[in-house]
């Protein structure tokens, strides 16, 4: 009876260790360590494992019945952890608030083209790379290309221009109809044109951030709405662009070494709009830094050269000037506003206008007037009226002597100075105005009279007055009181800015 006793004690005693063990366990576990972490459940401690969670594909995970809200899994497709909330019913990828990116492919240095763009040949029906549109395609090394590429509305990014490089041995780099958008990579065509694309004006192209070298051409941009070059180097090219009926064309800091040769920019067309800003042309030996000879040139909007800086040994000049519209000295017409070192300013808040009229005393421009007093108000000079112009820069003289037409595309407000020595044919008393369009300005008459026959008198001229293009200015006379004569002006300068 007493050997029973003992018995049933010693279980009673080892029940009660087990469960002084449990009891611990169930509130805190630790997974190669004794002394878990206080904070935690569960301490897992290793150096040379981890932890594995579930691995499914994403049509295994999405197919997870009632998952539980912050379940998480590692999905294989998408190489990338996933966890459930149950309060918008969605999974979201760890440490990320949007999906990965699907339409991506890299292409590195050491694939083969024809497997990785297998696809994208067989589209382009053998001849070509068709890329697929809103696709990223990152390059990653130095590729060759064997055939050309076709944007169709594709991203191709590098990440590093000296090591991320498309290169082209024979024949074009980009060829076809769409554009897209290329980043920060190297590109060179060895025997053929980087740009040979001719689209449509619903078709952009933005080209930034990196570099053109080595090629034969830079080649050509036709047609698209939108073209946009921000932060490239050209260099070594023997050839540089040319942009053909653009819509808005923006070059942002555009740098063109003094290694390249021919024409580094041309433009032949239509354009609405035109911003070229910051940025080098070093323009060397018979080299052009920027061309708009070609006939039929037109900016139906505003054009901009903007803090450009032009230097290099072509003593011929760094801008192939329009054949027509332009002035003596200058490169553009009025199209343009151009603020850039190395060339001359142009700008409509540059227009200048002048003549002078200079005969003998005793002769010059007879002005005569009716017999009223006031009489009317005549335009000093007539078809037969000799004057010379020194300076203009945006007006032109329109063919009639004595006036002074103003030819800028912005209105704007001119200060008009100068003067008139008139003989009278007895004493009287004249007004001088100056005249817009035809019209005398009424605010700003000036009086002078004359106290015998072939008095001189010389009054000042000075006023302001807006003018929009093909707006013109004359200076008209008028007799206020004195006998019936003509007076006789041999000396009237006018200066317009």
């Amino acid at each position: 009876m007493k050997a029973k006793r003992i018995f049933f004690r010693s279980k009673y005693i080892a029940l009660l260790l087990i469960v002084a063990m449990i009891f611990p366990a169930a509130a805190q576990v630790g997974i190669n360590t004794t002394t878990p972490d206080p904070s935690s459940i569960l301490d897992l401690n290793s150096t040379t494992r981890g932890l594995l969670a579930p691995r499914m594909t994403t049509a295994q995970r999405t197919a997870i019945t009632s998952p539980a809200d912050g379940l998480l899994v590692y999905d294989t497709t998408q190489k990338q952890f996933y966890y459930y909330t149950a309060g918008s019913a969605t999974w979201s990828p760890v440490g990320s608030n949007v999906s990965e990116r699907l339409n991506f492919k890299r292409i590195k240095s050491t694939d083969v083209l024809a497997t990785v763009l297998a696809a994208e040949l067989s589209a382009g029906g053998g001849t070509k790379y068709l890329l697929n549109a809103n696709t990223l395609y990152e390059i990653n090394g130095q590729i060759v290309f064997d055939r050309p590429i076709e944007l169709n509305n594709a991203y191709i990014h590098g990440l590093d221009t000296n090591n991320d490089i498309i290169v082209r041995t024979s024949g074009n780099i980009f060829e076809g109809a769409t554009g897209g958008s290329i980043r920060s990579v190297t590109l060179s065509a060895a025997s053929g044109s980087v740009f040979n694309l001719s689209g449509t004006p619903t078709q952009n192209l933005i080209f930034r951030d990196s570099v053109v070298a080595n090629s034969s051409n830079v080649g050509t941009v036709s047609g698209l709405g939108l073209v946009f070059f921000s932060i490239i180097q050209f260099t070594g090219n023997a050839n540089g662009i040319t942009y053909n009926n653009i819509g808005q064309l923006l070059l942002s800091n555009m740098g063109w070494t003094a290694n390249n040769s021919g024409t580094y920019e041309k433009l032949t067309g239509t354009f609405t709009s035109v911003e070229k800003q910051g940025g080098f042309s070093q323009v060397n030996g018979s080299a052009t830094g920027f061309d708009v000879s070609t006939s039929g040139l037109t900016i139906t909007g505003d054009a901009v050269m903007e803090s450009v800086v032009f230097t290099g040994t072509n003593t011929a000049g760094y801008i192939k000037p329009y054949t027509t519209g332009t002035y003596p000295g200058y490169n553009f017409n009025n199209s343009w506003t151009v603020r850039a070192a190395g060339i001359p300013t142009e700008a409509d808040t540059n227009a200048v206008g002048d003549f002078s009229v200079d005969y003998a005393v005793g002769t010059g421009i007879g002005v005569s007037f009716n017999s009223s007093n006031p009489s009317n108000i005549v335009k000093i000079g007539t078809s037969s009226s000799v004057s010379t112009s020194s300076n203009l820069f945006r007006f032109s003289t329109d063919g009639v002597p004595n006036r002074l037409k103003y030819l800028g595309k912005k209105k704007r407000i001119f200060q008009i100075t100068g003067s008139v020595s008139f003989q009278v044919p007895a004493s009287g008393t004249y007004i001088i105005y100056i005249a817009k369009n035809g019209t005398a300005l009424s605010q700003y008459k000036i009086y002078g009279r004359g106290s015998a026959v072939n008095d001189i008198v010389v009054l000042p001229i000075n006023g302001t007055t807006e003018l929009s293009s093909n707006d013109y200015i004359e200076i008209f006379a008028q007799r206020y009181t004195g006998i019936i004569g003509d007076i006789v002006v041999p000396n009237m300068t006018i200066t317009i800015k």
